[in-house]
């Protein structure tokens, strides 16, 4: 029984690369180098001394359906990380917790920025409804008003928005 576990373990392993490999679009010319940022990240850290923990990194250049672009990144050493009170993330994390935020958010970077053309869309509610996700939402900074009903994410947080959508996936 070692021996097919030992197998399984090692297939498990090959699809696990292969899928990062198909998942990772900026990897080298002929797919080998998976881990590019990674590596640079690791070689960023070696080289400022603080590679002793470790550190995240999340970046992105984006372009929306509207034809904003946003180019946008942002590290963290490992420690600074697992020391602060997690707990003053919860708002954040709970604005995004409800669907029709989602629904709001996604319409909101495909363009949709009025409150009018959000109440056009079904399954979003009263306008009274739409109104109180937007008030949370904004609370929460993941968006802002940008005057006469009208609504955006901020700058600063399109990437880290992609970045908490990509982490969410299966």
């Amino acid at each position: 029984m070692e021996l097919e576990e030992r197998v399984a373990e090692l297939e498990r392993r090959i699809a696990a690369l292969e899928g990062a490999r198909r998942r990772d679009p900026g990897g080298g010319a002929d797919g080998d180098d998976v881990f590019w940022a990674l590596e640079g990240l690791k070689a960023h850290l070696a080289a400022g001394g603080a590679d002793a923990d470790g550190g995240v990194l999340f970046t992105g250049a984006v372009r929306l359906p509207t034809d904003e672009r946003y180019e946008w990144q942002y590290g963290l050493p490992t420690g600074e990380l697992l020391d602060q009170d997690w707990s003053d993330t919860a708002d954040s994390f709970a604005a995004l917790g409800h669907a029709v935020r989602m629904r709001l958010l996604r319409e909101i970077v495909g363009g949709r920025r009025t409150v009018a053309e959000l109440a056009e869309l079904d399954g979003l509610g009263t306008t009274g409804q739409i109104y109180h996700h937007l008030r949370q939402l904004t609370a929460a900074g993941w968006l802002h008003a940008a005057g006469r009903g009208r609504y955006e994410v901020p700058p600063g947080r399109v990437v880290p928005l992609l970045v908490a959508l990509a982490a969410a996936r299966p």
